[in-house]
Formats: structure tokens, sequence, C-alpha cells
């Protein structure tokens, strides 16, 4: 059993008085009140990124090996994320192929590798930002089922441009548990309405590579802050997205709305040529791709920039998550029987420990 005794942390409700922790077989066994004065400590639960493309200087798409996810999870753990989705963008049969291979093969050993969100290539060509044009293409029910069936299990989430699709291909997807969402699209805020009220869960990168709001035409961004249920990721670097219209976001969106961090790593072959500039990335044209982001710099950037309270912060970048994917009962939050996915920081919210299933890394 282990004990973290004397710290504050944050539950359901925000910031709680001080409590200590017991840890036994990787699960939260009891949390107790303690009138301990201890320099004060925060407790958080793990990070959980569902999109994210490289990490530890390996890009999944460039390097689609079984020792790249590896590498992937060691840094994201160090860093405090306990799960992640790997993400892929379009490209080439042969490149989705091995990458969902590597995923198979690895699943058995993986530690916070939760899956992988295939970001393509079932995208509008109008909204494609990065995504090279030459891959995209419409699916097809038996495309997907094929890519279903390969995948065995491992394909998590899917980003797709729904006003293009047909809705056979959607609710396929829905009926076999992939995550669905509203990504690169061109959709207009009835298309995008109707893709949420047929049961389309979440939106990708909300503001980025979507129809824009207009007072006009009111776009995705709008459908999204008016459906009852409808979620949306959102890059909070400053870069992808004004922090002002963060702000506005989070007014809006609140609980439906949660963080992720896009980021990738410095790659030089491949369709895929990520250049790190002014704490972004950007293609060899300039185009902007992904962020250099943590989990933490993001929820960070949420509490200083963004008007957004701590205890919030981090539900975006947990609980929100977790329950997105349907693992909410297993991790996200500081509750008896959760696993054991702890955040140790100061009161400047420097990472001190990691506790991943019980174990400190």
């Amino acid at each position: 059993m282990i004990n973290i005794p004397d710290a504050k942390f944050y539950a359901n409700d925000g910031l709680q008085e001080r409590k200590s922790i017991t840890i036994s077989n990787g699960k939260i066994n009891t949390i107790e009140k303690s009138n301990s004065d201890a320099p004060e400590e925060f407790i958080f639960p793990g990070f959980i990124d569902l999109q994210i493309y490289g990490a530890g200087g390996k890009l999944f798409s460039a390097e689609p090996t079984v020792e790249s996810l590896m590498i992937m999870e060691d840094d994201l753990l160090k860093k405090g994320t306990a799960g992640f989705l790997a993400c892929m963008a379009t490209n080439s049969p042969e490149v989705f192929k091995a990458c969902i291979t590597a995923a198979k093969e690895y699943r058995s050993t993986a530690r916070n590798l939760l899956g992988l969100h295939l970001e393509g290539p079932f995208l509008n060509p109008k909204r494609l930002g990065a995504h090279v044009p030459a891959f995209v293409k419409k699916a097809t029910l038996d495309e997907i089922k094929a890519l279903l069936d390969f995948g065995d299990g491992v394909i998590k989430m899917m980003t797709i441009a729904t006003e293009l699709h047909d809705d056979e291909v959607i609710q396929y997807l829905l009926d076999h548990n992939v995550v669905v969402s509203l990504g690169h699209s061109d959709a207009t805020f009835e298309e995008a309405t109707s893709a949420y009220d047929r049961g389309v869960q979440t939106t990708t990168h909300l503001f980025n590579a979507m129809t824009p709001i207009h007072h006009r035409a009111p776009g995705i961004p709008t459908a999204f802050f008016n459906h009852h249920k409808a979620m949306a990721s959102i890059i909070v670097d400053g870069k992808h997205v004004d922090f002002e219209a963060v702000k506005l976001a989070y007014k809006l969106g609140g609980e439906r709305l949660f963080l992720i961090t896009d980021a990738v790593t410095p790659c030089s072959t491949g369709p895929y040529q990520h250049i790190e500039k002014d704490n972004k990335f950007v293609m060899p044209d300039g185009t902007l791709s992904g962020s250099s982001l943590t989990m933490l710099e993001a929820v960070k950037n949420c509490v200083n920039y963004c008007d957004i309270e701590l205890s919030q912060a981090i539900k975006m970048a947990t609980e929100y998550p977790a329950k997105l994917i349907g693992i909410e009962k297993l991790t996200g939050k500081i509750d008896t029987d959760q696993s054991a996915n702890l955040l140790v920081l100061d009161e400047d919210l420097n990472l001190k420990k990691v506790i991943y299933k019980g174990n400190l890394l």
C-alpha cells in the first residue's frame, strides 16, 4: 500500500480540504481528511489526450512501429499523460495499415496507449489544413467495414467530414463503438446540428479547419455551442486559437469542451514534415500543422490566459475526455476504486511526481 499524505487535490466539485490518499493494488483505496500543516501540494488525476501525433521525438505516422509507441508512452507518462490516443493524419493505405498493425501488436503490453484516432482520410477537401489532399476521399460502407475489421478494436475515434458521407457510414461507426468527431469539415450550421442530432459525439479542434462563425452563416462552432450534448476538443496554445476565443468557447461550451494537444514532433521525411517555429509546428510551406503543447501547459494556459478556474481546467484534461471515450469509471477522477493515475504538483503547478496505476515513476 502506498500513502500520499497531506496534500490538497481537485475533485469533481473543485478545490478540497487537505487530504491524504492511500493506494492499494493500483487503485485509490481511501481518501481521508488531514489536519497537517505540511508544505502545500496539489494532486491531479493523470491527463488524457485524445489527439496526439508524436512524443519523445517520434512521429508515429513517420515511424509506425511498436518501438515508436513505447517511446511515446514513456515520454507522455513522464509529463503526466496517463492515457492517450495516437493520432494518424490523412495518409496512404500502407501507412494506415502499418500504424494499425503496430497498435494491435502492442496493445497487450501497452500502458497508457488507449488506441488510435484516425484524423482522415475522410475529410472535406475545402478544409484540409495541413492534410495531404492526394489521399483524401469519401468513405464507402464496405471500406469502413474493412477498416474496422482490420483494426480489430484499436480504432477508438475517427474525425470525419460528416456532410460528405452517407448516413449508413456514420451509423456503422457509431454502432461499432467508434467515437465520431466532426472535423476538417465545410458543414453548415444545419448540417452540423443534424450530425450531432444523429449521434455524432464530438468536434475536432474547435475553430480550426471548419466553417467559422458568421452572423449570416453561423457555422460549426455555433452548432456546437447551441447543442445540448455535442462535445468539442480545443488546442489551447494561443497559436491555433486565440485565448480570447477560448474564453468564449468555455463560457458557451462548459463541460462539453475538452483539451487536446494535437502535438507533433520535428520530422523531415514523408508527407508531414513538421518544422518547429515560435512554439508551434508548421509545414515547409508555412501551413500551421501541430502544436508543441503538453497537457499540463494547456491546463496552465486555461488558468493564466483564459479565465478558467483550475478545477475546471483539470476536468477539461481528465474527466471530460475520459467520459467521451467511455473510461470514466476507470480513470480521470480522484475517487475511491479509480485507477491510481495521479500527478503531484507544487503550488506553482510544477510537476513533482507521477504515479501510474499505483507505481511511482
